[in-house]
C-alpha cells in the first residue's frame, strides 16, 4: 500500500515504541506492515523510547519477533542518554541505581562507581531513577536518605504511566514525583520531553526533515517540539481523541487511530 501523503515532504520518521508500536507484548494494528511501507519509500526509520527496562539489543530482538525490521543503531534509549550525561560528569562518582539490569550496565559503562547493597549506599554522590518492573519500597528509602544528604537526582522521564497489555502501570514519573515530594530535590531528567534523545536520534539518522510518531502530548510532542522537529500523535497509547484534537502549542501535524492509520490511510 502508499504510504499517506503526510510523509511525502519527510525524508526521516521518528517512533516511539510503548503505545505506538506495540501495546505490552502484542504489535498495535498493522504496524510492521506500516513500517515496512516507510522503508519501501525510502524513508530513515529508527526507534526512540523512554523505557529503560530492556536494553537497545532487546528491543530488536522484540522488534522482530513482532515482524518489524530493524538494527541496532535505528533504537535510542533513554539508558544511553543517561550513560551519555553521566560519563560528562567524568568517572568515578559513586552512584545509587533504582532500574533494570539494562541500566546498571548503562551505569557501569559511563565509569561510574554503584553503590547498591553497600555501607555507602544512602551516601551516594548521584541517584539513578528508572522505572523497573520490580520497584521496591526499599530503594526509594535508600534513595531518599542519598538525596537528603545531597545527591544529585538523575531520572530517565517523568512518563506518570505506561500501557500495557494487561491496563495501565505507574511510570518513572510517579516515582520521580515521590522522590521530589519526600526530599525537596528537583530531578534532571533526559529522556523525552527532553531533546537529548531526539538529538541523539538525529546523529544517526543523517540529514532530511523529520517527523515524530507517538502516543503522549507531554513526552513525544512536545520533545518534538523542543527539538524542533514536527509530532504526530496516534491514539493507540495514552492520549485520548479529545485530548489530541485539544492540543496546541505544540498542535500535532497529523492525528490517527494508531500507527496503520497514519501511514497507510486505513
Amino acid at each position: 500500500m502508499p504510504l499517506s501523503p503526510l510523509l511525502d515532504v519527510y525524508s526521516n520518521v521518528l517512533l516511539d515504541l510503548d503505545g505506538c508500536v506495540w501495546v505490552g507484548g502484542e504489535a498495535t494494528r498493522g504496524a510492521a506492515d506500516a513500517i515496512g511501507a516507510l522503508r519501501s519509500a525510502g524513508k530513515t526509520v529508527a526507534f526512540i523510547t523512554n523505557d529503560s527496562r530492556h536494553s537497545p539489543e532487546e528491543y530488536v530482538r522484540k522488534l522482530w519477533s513482532l515482524g518489524v525490521r530493524a538494527s541496532l543503531d535505528e533504537v535510542v534509549t533513554v539508558g544511553g542518554a543517561v550513560q551519555f550525561v553521566l560519563a560528562e560528569r567524568g568517572t568515578g562518582a559513586t552512584v545509587f541505581v533504582i532500574g533494570s539490569s539494562a541500566v546498571y550496565r548503562h551505569v557501569s559503562d559511563s565509569g561510574q562507581r554503584i553503590v547498591n547493597n553497600t555501607k555507602r549506599a544512602a551516601e551516594a554522590e548521584v541517584v539513578v531513577l528508572a522505572g523497573h518492573d520490580e520497584l521496591h519500597f526499599d530503594e526509594l528509602r535508600v534513595a531518599v536518605q542519598a538525596l537528603l544528604a545531597g545527591a544529585e537526582l538523575i531520572a530517565t522521564d517523568r512518563d506518570g504511566s505506561y500501557p500495557g497489555s494487561d491496563g495501565m502501570a505507574p511510570g518513572t514519573g510517579a516515582f520521580v514525583a515521590a522522590l521530589e515530594y519526600a526530599t525537596g530535590t528537583t530531578a534532571r531528567v533526559v529522556g523525552k520531553p527532553e531533546r537529548q534523545l531526539f538529538d541523539t536520534a538525529l546523529d544517526r539518522i543523517g540529514d532530511g526533515r523529520t517527523l515524530v510518531i507517538g502516543d503522549r502530548l507531554d513526552s513525544d510532542l512536545a520533545g518534538a517540539a523542543a527539538a524542533g522537529l514536527d509530532g504526530a500523535i496516534v491514539l493507540s497509547g495514552v492520549t485520548s481523541r479529545q485530548a489530541a484534537d485539544a492540543a496546541s502549542s505544540p498542535a500535532p501535524v497529523a492525528i490517527a487511530d494508531d500507527l496503520h492509520a497514519l501511514l497507510l490511510g486505513s
